[in-house]
């Protein structure tokens, strides 16, 4: 397993094959849309799909790296505490997408074109 040291430290937990130990970004209750309305977490929401840090990975994981943003459904996971967090544990698989590092801006005199 690859554990960011920066993340969490310590965790008494060896991950095997292709599984991802994730902790979700920010809480599961109310949120604000972007002009800052309060949606209750009682307010029924579509299919939504859930951004997590990834802080642990198998020996078998390709595409995840310890540390890295991904996007999962939170209705397909299992959930574990470790030293009193809350953490989900993924099959590689479960993983829809890995954020990627914003495009950096091309030198003057460019296409702007992605080839």
């Amino acid at each position: 397993m690859t554990v960011d040291p920066n993340l969490d430290t310590g965790l008494p937990i060896r991950l095997l094959h292709d599984r991802v130990l994730v902790k979700v970004d920010g809480s599961e209750g109310e949120r604000r849309s972007t002009a800052g309305i309060v949606i209750p977490a009682t307010a029924a929401v579509g299919k939504r799909l859930a951004w997590a840090t990834a802080v642990g990975v198998g020996p078998h994981v390709r595409a995840v790296v310890a540390g890295d943003r991904v996007l999962f459904d939170p209705d397909d996971r299992s959930e574990v505490e470790l030293h009193g967090r809350g953490y989900v544990l993924l099959r590689e698989r479960d993983v829809h997408a890995v954020a990627a590092e914003r495009v950096e801006t091309e030198p003057t005199g460019s296409t702007g074109l992605y080839l």
